[in-house]
């Protein structure tokens, strides 16, 4: 089954299955007839989150599907919005009683959304640490198997190695052709941090760059597959998403080698 059938370690031990299915801006209702097609077609990795308000749809499409709960990778996030303690704590028991314990469980991002599009140099470094303390006793009581965080810039994650008990495993992050944050992920990546990628075809922007489609025609594959490919030889976990069952499987089919000269023409892309 070759990369569906691929892991990566996390710093605590865990596999994680290198290819994830993205849920963001699928509705509830939409959520369990796409997990059961991405479980057909051989994912293991669901990535949801409290924010798209569809972790019981994705809890349904697995439980419709038939795949031993086991045998399936879980992610969900607390809410950007959730910074104190007991914010946390009531979010990570509502997801539990939704999914069930989860293998992978994040933070979804260092500030409350509104704030993560503005100019604001308002770090919430302590209201953080609250809430990876209650990650962290999700993770002690064995409700998550890996704790982590999404959207962290170096020192958010700087401020938890320092105050905090448990190194993250993971940070998701926004990462793809023309956006892919170097320094951050080089940082993790000495940290041990493995690099979730989201939005790896840049939410559709990718699909009319007309030199990642040169590239694509050259090596016969997809715009989409040559993105979340470029992903994976960037030792990133990329997670791709769709409510179409032809997409769904297309986006599994990325079992080739982008060569090193390609590579580098992708790599001299910048974000327009």
């Amino acid at each position: 089954m070759g990369i569906l059938s691929e892991h990566y370690e996390l710093n605590n031990g865990v596999l994680i299955p290198k290819l994830g299915f993205g849920t963001w801006q699928t509705p509830n209702d939409i959520a369990p007839a796409a997990v059961r097609t991405a479980l057909r077609v051989g994912y293991t990795h669901i990535d949801t989150a409290g924010a798209y308000q569809n972790e019981g749809g994705v809890a349904e499409g697995l439980r419709e599907s038939g795949v031993p709960r086991e045998s399936v990778f879980i992610t969900t996030k607390v809410q950007a919005e959730f910074k104190t303690y007991e914010q946390a704590k009531a979010g990570i028991e509502h997801s539990i009683s939704l999914l069930g314990p989860v293998d992978l469980l994040l933070i979804h991002a260092p500030k409350p959304w509104p704030e993560m599009f503005t100019d604001t140099d308002k770090q919430y470094l302590k209201e953080n640490e609250a809430v990876w303390m209650a990650l962290e006793e999700a993770y002690e009581r064995g409700e998550a198997k890996a704790i982590g965080v999404s959207n962290f810039s170096i020192s958010d994650i700087e401020n938890l190695i320092e105050h905090c008990s448990i190194t993250p495993m993971v940070d998701q992050i926004r990462f793809h052709i023309g956006h892919t944050q170097d320094e951050l992920v080089s940082y993790c990546q000495t940290q041990g941090i493995l690099v979730e990628a989201y939005s790896p075809i840049g939410t559709g922007r990718l699909l009319k760059d007309p030199a990642i489609g040169a590239v694509a025609e050259k090596i016969g594959h997809s715009v989409p597959q040559v993105c979340i490919r470029y992903d994976l030889q960037k030792g990133c976990l990329p997670l791709p998403k769709s409510v179409h069952d032809e997409y769904i499987e297309a986006n599994t089919h990325v079992d080739f080698e982008i060569g090193d000269e390609d590579m580098k023409t992708l790599d001299s892309i910048t974000e327009n």
